[in-house]
């Protein structure tokens, strides 16, 4: 079995387009999950291009430094949270440190380094991508929507939605070109 790590994995669509392209390779997955697939068996340099390329479609690339690896689970590790952040009983630097099996410092540094922004800030650019989404296709308030995203208040919420959209949510909410931001582009492009 060899496992094959891919930067961008941030739903359910893109284990879909990587267990497509698996298979289209004539490449058996056994399992599919956010940031790697596992294969039954080794992948020859010729496969990973084609696999690459394909999955380069919708944005997604693999990625082979131990750097590059640990970040996307960071990354996923991050998503996670922020999911199932009223279940989780401890905060981020714990959650990760548990998980990876590392000191939160020095994954905290790393990532830094590589994505120019903090951790924390990185939860906060997924909060408030979430908070769009609910915004614009579920019918939450927003205190609802603050209380849901683990804020201390409706006040910290727009706060933080103000500082990343320019805009505070009302005003977001009754914008004609809603938009939100792909997950692959929410650290480098938004500092």
């Amino acid at each position: 079995m060899m496992k094959i790590y891919i930067r961008n994995m941030a739903c359910e669509s893109c284990m879909i387009v990587v267990r497509e392209a698996l298979k289209d390779l004539d490449l058996n997955p056994v399992k599919v999950s956010l940031g790697q697939a596992e294969i039954k068996e080794e992948l020859t340099e010729a496969k990973k291009k084609k696999l690459d390329a394909l999955i380069n479609k919708a944005g997604l690339e693999i990625v082979e430094s131990k750097g590059g690896i640990l970040i996307e689970k960071i990354k996923n590790y991050c998503q996670e949270y922020v999911v199932s952040e009223k279940h989780v009983k401890v905060n981020i630097s714990e959650f990760l440190s548990k998980k990876l099996d590392r000191d939160y410092n020095y994954l905290s540094n790393i990532f830094s380094e590589v994505e120019l922004c903090t951790i924390v800030h990185y939860i906060n650019l997924l909060k408030i991508e979430r908070a769009k989404e609910m915004i614009l296709f579920e019918d939450n308030n927003l205190t609802e929507i603050a209380h849901k995203l683990n804020f201390n208040s409706l006040s910290a919420f727009s706060t933080q939605f103000k500082k990343i959209t320019g805009y505070n949510p009302t005003h977001f909410k009754n914008l004609k070109h809603k938009r939100r931001i792909a997950i692959q582009k929410l650290t480098k492009e938004n500092q």
